[in-house]
């Protein structure tokens, strides 16, 4: 399986048969510096699905710059109203590069890759996606529902940056698992899911 990564509308047209989704490559402004919620060493958010609610806690003890970078983008909104792309059953369930309309997202800034944190690729875990550069990734994440240790640094090359993991909901996740997927044709890209699913809301739990 290859590794986990996002790709523009634009890029898609590019490819006729492809497992991976990269990062569209644009220059976006930096996010914000400050410290967004600095009491929360490790801040709970609730996804509420389509498909019901998954509540996701983040390190920022290990991945403290993209704790700080996902932060961002939950209060500026951008992680609401957001298109599950990609399912791959048990291995990747992923996010936040479309709307449900299929219009394209963009983040702000990107990231130093963080994947070298301690933190593994393991079912209930999210990492961040990314293109083919390392520290390209911005706004796209995934639920790992296998144990993907290939998504793991290596002495062959950098991994996916995990910053979090799944306390409630993994049912929720399942369920979304085994929606059935197809070929999308405004996308050019396998494994989107017949029946819509959305991320509807994320916040803060207070």
């Amino acid at each position: 399986m290859e590794p986990v990564i996002i790709l523009s509308i634009t890029m898609y047209k590019r490819l006729i048969c492809c497992w991976l989704i990269f990062t569209p490559i644009a220059l976006w402004a930096s996010c914000p510096e400050k410290e967004l919620h600095p009491d929360a060493m490790f801040p709970e958010l609730v996804f509420e699905t389509s498909h019901g609610n998954v509540v996701v806690e983040l390190d920022r003890q290990k991945a403290p710059v993209t704790v700080n970078h996902f932060l961002h983008h939950l209060d500026q909104g951008l992680l609401n109203d957001n298109l599950v792309h990609r399912v791959v059953k048990d291995y990747v369930i992923q996010t936040a590069a479309f709307k449900p309309d299929l219009s394209e997202l963009k983040g702000c800034g990107q990231l130093i890759n963080e994947s070298g944190n301690g933190l593994k690729n393991s079912k209930g875990t999210l990492a961040m996606a990314r293109h083919n550069d390392p520290h390209s990734a911005s706004l796209s994440f995934f639920f790992n529902m296998s144990d993907n240790s290939n998504l793991d640094p290596s002495n062959k090359g950098w991994g996916y940056a995990v910053f979090g993991y799944v306390t409630e909901g993994m049912d929720v996740l399942e369920k979304i698992n085994q929606t059935p997927v197809e070929y999308n044709a405004q996308l050019d890209a396998p494994n989107v899911p017949v029946t819509p699913v959305i991320i509807k809301k994320v916040s803060l739990r207070q």
